[in-house]
């Protein structure tokens, strides 16, 4: 596999609508995968929750073991990594923690070989009470990661986060440190908190950073009365919207152009500039 720097890599981000069920869950992943790559993408990022979006008791009784070749998600990550040639950064699975109550939430990256290239487990927990709009408690049920990773991947470098760390720019400021380049954001943001914050803070996060944002999304209606807000996209290092989905399951793609990124950084070397 080769480490040197691609110009421009194409990129997609999916765009689920997950229920309780994770055949169902995973046949869907399966196949916009496919068609992500019929489509010239190298790299698929997945959202959040995208094999479970469901009773914590079930999310704990699908937990998995990194690493064990006969965990049915990943698994099936591995398989469609080898089978189609793209790698995949597969945001957001019940991961299997020291607290058989709180598995982690966590991203796992695989290289087109189908190898575990990367994992990150979510640092950020979920804890708000929106009033009237729900009450979500993520520390009850999820162990908080303790790591910040970048993972290299198609000569990319992959600063990994997932839905709430979005309001922490600290965290992409560690990634940058690190040597990020590409921002991805697998997500299962609310639809309350996503109608306002969304397309902000992803420009945000894009523009301080001097990175490609690549967010990956849950929409729709999903058990126990969660609406999830959607707009899967990509934002250049300048804070463009390059790519958005609208209301609907599916994709969006876009190219990764590390000339451009390059240039940005060279206008504004905000990054070299820092004092603090």
């Amino acid at each position: 596999m080769s480490t040197e720097p691609a110009s421009s890599v194409r990129i997609s981000a999916l765009q689920l609508s997950s229920q309780d069920s994770l055949s169902d869950n995973l046949a869907q992943v399966e196949a916009l995968v496919a068609r992500a790559r019929s489509a010239g993408s190298s790299l698929v990022v997945l959202p959040e929750n995208f094999a479970y979006m469901g009773p914590d008791t079930g999310k704990r009784a699908l937990a998995e073991r990194l690493g064990d070749p006969a965990a049915p998600i990943q698994a099936l990550l591995r398989r469609l990594a080898q089978r189609e040639g793209v790698a995949i950064v597969a945001g957001g699975f019940p991961e299997l923690s020291g607290d058989p109550d709180r598995p982690y939430n966590t991203c796992t990256c695989y290289d087109p070989s189908g190898e575990l290239v990367g994992t990150y487990r979510k640092l950020h927990l979920f804890d708000v009470d929106l009033r009237s709009h729900g009450t979500l408690c993520e520390s009850q049920s999820t162990t908080a990661g303790k790591e910040v990773v970048v993972a290299r991947l198609l000569g990319l470098s992959l600063g990994l986060s997932i839905c709430y760390d979005l309001r922490f720019p600290e965290l992409y400021r560690a990634l940058v440190d690190q040597g990020a380049n590409v921002i991805t954001v697998p997500a299962a943001f609310t639809l309350y908190t996503g109608k306002d914050h969304w397309h902000p803070l992803l420009r945000a996060r894009a523009i301080e950073s001097q990175c490609y944002v690549v967010a990956a999304a849950q929409w729709g209606k999903h058990p126990e009365g969660r609406a999830t807000y959607g707009h899967a996209l990509i934002a250049d290092p300048w804070g463009t919207v390059v790519a958005e989905a609208s209301d609907h399951v599916g994709f969006v793609s876009a190219d990764l152009d590390l000339g451009f990124l390059g240039e940005v950084r060279s206008r504004v070397p905000s990054l070299s500039h820092r004092v603090l």
